[in-house]
């Protein structure tokens, strides 16, 4: 390294020494194999771009819920200070790319082109212009439907004079679980681990469930998990005659059971059974500061499209800081511990976990009651 990298390098553990001291934490010994991979990185980066033959290694942290990745990461973009950096959450890119590529420029529709390869390549510079360093926060690939649109943008990315960070909570043979498309896949994962370091930054911790340790946003801690006839414990009355009215999200309206000016209010049946999808929560989450569902099962009973959407629910409430109302069932109930299902809802319940459960209070204080 040039004395300004190292400059750099020293800078950025530095900074991430200052950050985590400031929360009142100390760096367990995944995150501190992390902040010594990021601080080389923004060494590398403080290089002209111009005197490098190749952008920097590619980076891919994976590890359970709650090992602080986004913090990692969130922390090391405030800490760099190059311009030309950018932070996408997975769900808020691929609804734009989706975008893009159903709008095929005029060149494209004067020339019959419409292979889709080169409407990612064109959508990634339309949405990435000037950009050197790229976080992806939470990148999944669940849905075999968009399977070949993923792996087409990380060839694009990998391709590009981009620098890719990105998060997961899976390691790269764990993309695309299910086995009957996990094969499509496979080139991608390939591709991943030649061309990216993957760092694990698990450890025993889940700092998501540590109170004094939460980085969620504000407005989504105030939510709650609430039994029917629990409503007036959250300040809702439930929805009345005449309320029903249909709301526009994605190209689509969806039947909500009430609207009103700051609060929606769906059924699980519409908006998780239903055949609706990421871009239409992100709608909702940005026109709704609170969100309430209904007639929540526990997700065992649910099916399996089912279980992901309200996953996906979760992650855009959490993520846009949209207060969420869950009413009916706590969504966990009976999940076997280490099954599939339990694994892939890991994230969900870290979140839930988040979530004030008024029902779970009362029991406490009829019990401390009866006994005191």
């Amino acid at each position: 390294m040039t004395d300004r990298a190292e400059q750099q390098d020293r800078a950025m553990r530095g900074h991430f020494h200052h950050a985590a001291q400031q929360r009142g934490f100390t760096l367990s010994q995944a995150q501190h194999a992390a902040v010594d991979r990021l601080g080389r990185l923004a060494g590398e980066l403080a290089r002209s771009a111009w005197r490098l033959r190749r952008p920097p290694r590619h980076l891919y942290l994976w590890g359970p819920v709650g090992r602080g990745k986004s913090w990692l990461v969130d922390t090391f973009l405030d800490g760099l200070a190059t311009p030309h950096k950018r932070r996408l959450h997975f769900h808020d890119f691929f609804r734009r790319l989706h975008e893009s590529v159903a709008q095929p420029s005029a060149a494209q529709q004067d020339t019959g082109d419409k292979h889709q390869g080169a409407a990612v390549d064109r959508a990634v510079d339309e949405l990435l212009d000037g950009c050197r360093i790229l976080v992806f926060d939470e990148f999944h690939a669940h849905d075999a439907g968009d399977a070949m649109l993923v792996a087409r943008l990380f060839r694009t990315l990998l391709e590009r004079r981009i620098t890719l960070v990105t998060t997961s909570n899976y390691p790269p043979t764990g993309l695309m679980p299910d086995p009957l498309y996990h094969h499509l896949f496979e080139p991608t994962i390939a591709l991943i681990e030649e061309r990216m370091d993957v760092l694990d930054v698990s450890g025993p911790v889940d700092f998501r469930r540590e109170p004094r340790r939460q980085e969620v946003s504000q407005r989504f801690a105030t939510g709650a998990l609430l039994r029917p006839g629990q409503e007036a414990a959250a300040g809702l009355t439930p929805p009345g005659p005449g309320e029903a009215a249909p709301v526009a999200v994605h190209h689509r309206d969806l039947p909500a059971r009430a609207v009103r000016d700051d609060l929606v209010w769906f059924g699980f049946e519409e908006l998780c059974e239903g055949r609706t999808a990421v871009p239409d929560y992100l709608a909702l989450a940005e026109r709704f500061p609170t969100l309430v569902l209904a007639d929540v099962p526990a997700l065992v009973a649910a099916t399996r499209d089912a279980r992901q959407r309200f996953a996906n629910l979760v992650d855009v409430c959490c993520d846009r800081d949209v207060r969420l109302v869950l009413i009916g069932t706590d969504p966990m109930t009976g999940l076997a511990p280490g099954s599939p299902i339990q694994r892939d809802l890991d994230r969900t319940a870290s979140r839930l976990a988040l979530l004030r459960h008024p029902a779970a209070a009362s029991a406490a204080a009829e019990s401390a009651a009866a006994t005191g």
